[in-house]
């Protein structure tokens, strides 16, 4: 199959990404795993564990653990006591004492009055461990995920990067509540292993076998039989269940692309409606609905196969026990309270070795859900090491705070040379208007000076980064009221009302003031026109010295741009400006024109020549602008 990437798509308008076959490159690798498979369990569980180190959830997850295994300890003790009581018990029946029948009946309400608090206490130990090791896994992984830049990089580089919200939410709650369901699970057994392993040893001392006419006495033979028929169980559960872990890992990721496709569908619900696109989205979405399912009926199949030896293997267990300690009860060497321990014994060693036997589905679970974790957290990793190891744009700092291309070449993901050379000079203050045809590579020479898109060679020197907002054409909008995404990025204890309404009305949107603590879903409730000049009510408040804008008045009617572009004449006066569009007039706004050109040797910027004439920022300065003549790949005065 043709190796296909998501690119984004070079100059368009609006920056949308789009699959394109591209050249095969050297694929990124997100994991070592070592050969043995379990070896890479303990490898990539042993690396989680190790980044816990220094978080300040680490002493909150210590003390839950060590009351954990308090609690658990505790449970053992009393399990070995009731064991004993109900040792006790049937003996008191077997003698028809009716006295010591009652005494045993107050002391297991006792018993059951600890245990019952034990296992409460236990419940609530067990629940704060999954929430505390979701918090410390979730904000781990959303650190790596939104360094700057990273989580769009991510997405364009590597399959791993898709649907990061499914392994954000649904993978790190798998494995946060298997790992807590798993490992107390486990340390519960292996204590009550320890100590009802020795209770069945004791009391399988005096029972002897006839063999060829003698008499054998075999040491702890029921422990030995206990042990046998665990092996057994687990070996054949492990052959049968080592299908699902694969299985689940494709499920989760079939979920997650489908869960995708119908976000997809809410999100363009306008434009597939304007298309009469609904038949077409119902079949890529049935496609995604029945990969589902299709992994799902596998799984299903899988988890048949493996019930019929777990269930089989616990029925087996009522008839098991009895018949191994039959022969010390035929013997004499055990009443009936002593048959009854046995029992009660062995199945509580039973019960410990059976563990994996009964957990196997969710082990299978589990694993996947670790996989898929640490290959998204190496993924992110693994981004910048590949992006290090490759050519790419040098971002220093302009040391009189101005903008400079110094011989930039940017390139896709596999070397194709989009712009093989700008070179220009921007100082504070100017209006620079970057023009080309659409795929010459516009957006992405602005994606390179947002430190987003690093491919390429060259030297982009930079102002001062906290004093420089970029405008795509579709501003996003984040969730909350209209107040906070006109704060939007929020720097600081945000602005007055007051303050706000004045940005508001300078833009032409009066009509939102009232609505500024408003909760919805302000990117469906305004038009993309109004987006767009909310955007620079968002500049007017923020007021940064260098403004980057990407076709950010694409949807706007010529009084609209008038108003949102004399911002820069006016309270913006100071601000420098560059731009990228097509509409017409947008160079009146601008004091230079720069263009993509195509050559030989392929996309060059160039200062553009243009007729005199006066633009709207002459005018407000009193001055005429002179023509300017090719001077191809500049560096600007």
């Amino acid at each position: 199959m043709q190796n296909v990437e998501k690119i984004p798509s070079i100059g368009t308008e609006n920056a949308v990404d789009k699959s394109v076959a591209r050249p095969p490159v050297e694929p990124l690798v997100f994991s070592h795993e070592p050969e043995s498979k379990y070896w890479a369990v303990a490898s990539e569980l042993w690396s989680l564990i190790r980044e816990m180190k220094g978080s300040p959830k680490l002493k909150h997850i210590l003390a839950l653990t060590a009351g954990l295994v308090t609690v658990l300890l505790v449970n053992m003790v009393f399990q070995v006591y009731l064991n004993n009581w109900n040792g006790a018990f049937y003996r008191a029946i077997e003698q028809k004492n009716v006295s010591m029948v009652w005494h045993q009946t107050w002391v297991a309400l006792q018993l059951i009055a600890i245990l019952l608090t034990v296992v409460v206490s236990q419940t609530w130990l067990h629940e704060r461990m999954k929430i505390s090791l979701r918090e410390w896994l979730s904000h781990k992984l959303l650190d790596h995920w939104l360094q700057p830049g990273r989580a769009y990089r991510l997405a364009i580089t590597s399959d791993t990067g898709v649907n990061p919200d499914q392994r954000i939410q649904e993978d790190v709650r798998n494995f946060s509540e298997g790992s807590a369901d798993l490992s107390i699970g486990l340390t519960q057994s292996s204590l009550l292993l320890v100590s009802f392993i020795g209770v069945l040893w004791a009391m399988s001392s005096g029972i002897k076998f006839e063999v060829s006419g003698h008499m054998v006495q075999i040491p702890g033979y029921m422990v030995w039989v206990a042990i046998l028929y665990a092996i057994i169980g687990s070996w054949v559960t492990a052959r049968v269940g080592r299908p699902l872990i694969k299985l689940n890992e494709e499920r989760y990721a079939h979920e997650g692309d489908f869960r995708f496709s119908i976000v997809r569908v809410s999100e363009s619900s306008e434009s597939i409606g304007f298309y009469s696109g609904e038949k077409d989205e119902r079949k890529i979405i049935n496609k995604s609905l029945g990969e589902v399912l299709e992994i799902t009926r596998k799984s299903s199949g899988a988890l048949a196969r493996l019930t019929w030896i777990t269930s089989g293997y616990g029925w087996l267990m009522l008839l098991v026990p009895v018949l191994v300690a039959l022969p010390g009860y035929l013997q004499g060497a055990l009443d009936l309270g002593g048959l009854m321990m046995v029992v009660g014994a062995f199945g509580q060693v039973q019960n410990s070795l059976r563990w994996f036997v009964d957990n196997f589905a969710r082990i299978a679970d589990w694993r996947a859900a670790l996989h898929r974790v640490v290959v998204f957290r190496d993924a992110m990793r693994v981004v910048d090491e590949y992006e290090n190891s490759s050519a790419q744009i040098e971002l220093v700092d302009h040391p009189e705070g101005h903008l400079q291309f110094d011989h930039t070449k940017v390139s896709l993901i596999d070397g194709e040379v989009v712009i093989a050379d700008a070179t220009a000079h921007i100082r504070p203050g100017e209006r620079v208007l970057i023009m080309g045809p659409s795929g010459s590579g516009k957006s992405t020479l602005l994606r390179a000076v947002g430190g987003l898109w690093p491919w390429g060679s060259g030297k982009i020197h930079l102002p001062p980064r906290d004093q420089i907002m970029f405008l795509p054409q579709k501003p996003y909008m984040p969730m909350g009221t209209l107040a906070e995404a006109l704060n939007y990025p929020v720097k600081h204890a945000g602005y007055s009302r007051e303050e706000m309404g004045t940005a508001l009305a300078r833009v032409n949107l009066e009509e939102f003031i009232p609505l500024l603590d408003q909760l919805e879903r302000w990117d469906k409730l305004m038009s993309l026109g109004q987006q767009q000049r909310l955007a620079f009510a968002r500049l007017l408040l923020h007021k940064p010295k260098w403004v980057f804008l990407d076709e950010a008045t694409s949807a706007l009617d010529d009084q609209n741009q008038h108003t949102v572009m004399t911002l820069f004449t006016e309270e913006l006066h100071e601000t420098a400006l560059l731009s990228i569009g097509h509409r017409p007039g947008l160079s009146d706004y601008h004091t230079r024109t720069l263009h993509l050109t195509a050559t030989g040797e392929g996309t060059i910027l160039r200062r553009r020549p243009k007729p005199e004439r006066i633009s709207i920022w002459n005018k407000a300065k009193g001055l005429v602008r002179r023509p300017v003549v090719n001077a191809g790949a500049i560096s600007a005065p």
